[in-house]
């Protein structure tokens, strides 16, 4: 008899045939809404969350790049939400995620209050290297997790915001409490390859983990040729949706953690998908960042209980999206965008 205390999610309903072409313009523009959720807490600069959401015939798909990025970037934003709406995802291996809790940059006396909104969790992941603040912050407010959680793994995420000497010095005083991995200290794959030389130089042990250098880059398999990471951080929409992520991880050879981009439970659903789907997954994953919203489009949020999530469906519930609904401005920026990310991604089939 299985132990599992969860069971298999539900199948996905399959179109009666597959699409081999993305879904018209027009298609998409009958099932989009546009909200802006509120934040708990200020994270990436932001106080609200954004995102634009598609009501495919297999699900919802979730459409939120930044708004600095360019319409080519947001391009594999685009084709991960139409995955998750019109092609669905594959097969699950499991059917049950664990993941971390997520700490942003905020002073070390807020953290017990960040942390209870995560339940009992395994795994810590600290947001460090914040503009405008010091190492002794960053210091400070891992020190505040490892006291509330004297055993769970703690990684910290940079985000690209140190430079060499500013992250072999940073590292080095962290891991004196016990780091499973530091995420993107430097900006460049030659920068992560420099200062993951000179921690092993140095007998410092922190293992390197690649985000922006993976998912912001032409090739996301640079940085696993350059040997300038010990595992990569994956997030289903920036690499143009589950699969692709899947065959990126493949030919990464390297283990790899499944991350979020502070999406609302819609964009999270695929992001389980992907982990659900993974050969192997050591790590826990970034996907409990729903607890950092105020708010959200379901009213069964896919936040986790006892550390993990259970992979299943989320439907956008309509009396959360007229409540949330965007500004009329914001609504007509979205679209637009949408529009020119549509064609931008038709070009390039």
């Amino acid at each position: 008899m299985s132990t599992n205390p969860f069971p298999p999610p539900p199948a996905r309903r399959r179109p009666e045939e597959p699409r081999d072409q993305h879904p018209a313009l027009e298609e998409l523009l009958a099932g989009a809404h546009v909200v802006s959720l509120p934040m708990r807490v200020k994270f990436r600069g932001i106080l609200q969350r954004e995102a634009l959401l598609l009501n495919g015939p297999l699900g919802w798909g979730e459409f939120c790049p930044f708004p600095e990025y360019g319409d080519q970037e947001a391009s594999r934003w685009l084709a991960a939400a139409i995955e998750a709406g019109w092609q669905g995802f594959p097969e699950p291996l499991r059917t049950s995620i664990r993941v971390n809790a997520t700490v942003p940059a905020v002073a070390a006396d807020r953290v017990p209050e960040i942390l209870a909104r995560f339940g009992r969790v395994d795994a810590v992941k600290i947001k460090v290297a914040e503009p405008g603040q010091s190492l002794d912050d960053d210091a400070a407010r891992v020190a505040a997790v490892r006291e509330a959680l004297p055993d769970a793994a703690i990684r910290v995420d940079a985000n690209g915001g140190w430079d060499i000497p500013a992250a072999v010095e940073a590292l080095t005083r962290l891991a004196g409490v016990g780091l499973e991995y530091a995420e993107q200290p430097v900006p460049d794959i030659a920068g992560l390859a420099e200062v993951r030389r000179r921690l092993q130089a140095a007998g410092i042990p922190v293992l390197i983990a690649a985000d922006e250098s993976v998912r912001k880059e032409d090739d996301p398999l640079k940085v696993a040729r350059a040997g300038a990471a010990d595992l990569i951080v994956v997030k289903v929409a920036p690499l143009g949706g589950v699969r692709r992520a899947l065959d990126i991880v493949a030919q990464a050879g390297l283990p790899a953690v499944v991350s979020s981009a502070l999406d609302t439970s819609v964009g999270i659903r695929a992001g389980l998908a992907l982990a659900a789907a993974l050969p192997e997954l050591p790590y826990a994953c970034g996907l409990g960042t729903v607890s950092l919203l105020a708010a959200d489009v379901t009213r069964d949020p896919l936040v986790p209980v006892d550390g993990a999530i259970r992979v299943r469906e989320v439907a956008a519930d309509p009396e959360l999206l007229a409540e949330y609904a965007a500004a009329p401005e914001r609504r007509d920026w979205w679209l637009e965008r949408l529009r020119r990310v549509h064609a931008e991604l038709a070009a390039s089939q």
